[in-house]
């Protein structure tokens, strides 16, 4: 089941402490012309206002490089077994650090590439400061993933319509929205979602939101798969 959400931020805790020589596997990364890349587990680095992470946290996980042209430009080359059990998440990350009632504006728009095989899905993760809370918003996916959770309906919001999930994975809150068919660009209202799980639902407070992430939640990519970031901006107001 996806968003096996304490190893994500268990793992980015650690980080700093276990990147020191750690490298997985022997790849190496495809021939863009990237202005940054690395196959180091938890490798990363600051580009045009966001993040980018490797972050290869599951276990039983295979090889992963990551590359950027920019902030806004990247892709990741994986090859994870065909087993159960989510693998990586590589993403970029842009902070907002306002509250849901201080926010006027929090939108994106993303267009990727991705295969038609695989296990895996094209997610944001939006997480409080606290994470307390973690919202995920699943524009496409492929093959044995799944939301954590039990369903809670459909409901459109932000410009598309999603299935939404609620569970808790023993650290936080989950709050999954499975986009009902899946799309490979466009653009995410993210403060309506916000709000109707606060307001609406009542599933949470005026929290303060942290990190709007975005990557591909991989369970398997046997044989090396490639998943492309053409463009993906972040802004808030």
């Amino acid at each position: 089941m996806a968003s096996s959400t304490l190893g994500k931020v268990t793992k980015a805790l650690l980080a700093p402490a276990l990147a020191l020589g750690a490298t997985v596997g022997l790849a190496s990364a495809p021939a863009h012309a990237a202005v940054w890349n690395s196959c180091d587990q938890w490798g990363n680095t600051n580009l045009n206002g966001y993040t980018l992470y490797n972050n290869i946290w599951g276990s039983g996980a295979g090889s992963q490089c990551i590359w950027a042209n920019s902030g806004t430009n990247w892709g990741v080359w994986a090859d994870h077994p065909n087993t159960g059990g989510i693998k990586s998440y590589p993403n970029s990350k842009k902070v907002i650090n306002k509250t849901i009632t201080s926010l006027g504006s929090l939108t994106s728009n993303y267009n990727v590439t991705v295969p038609s095989s695989g296990a895996y899905n094209t997610s944001y993760d939006i997480w409080d400061t606290d994470y307390d809370y973690e919202i995920m918003l699943w524009v496409n996916y492929n093959g044995a993933v799944g939301p954590l959770g039990t369903s809670q309906g459909s409901v459109t919001l932000g410009g598309h319509t999603w299935n939404v999930y609620k569970g808790n994975n023993g650290a936080n809150e989950v709050f999954s929205f499975l986009r009902t068919s899946d799309s490979t660009s466009g653009t995410v209202n993210i403060l309506p979602i916000l709000k109707w799980i606060k307001d609406t639902k009542g599933w949470m407070g005026n929290e303060t939101i942290g990190d709007v992430q975005f990557g591909y939640e991989v369970t398997s990519s046997s044989g090396g798969l490639d998943f492309i970031t053409n463009n993906l901006t972040v802004s808030s107001s």
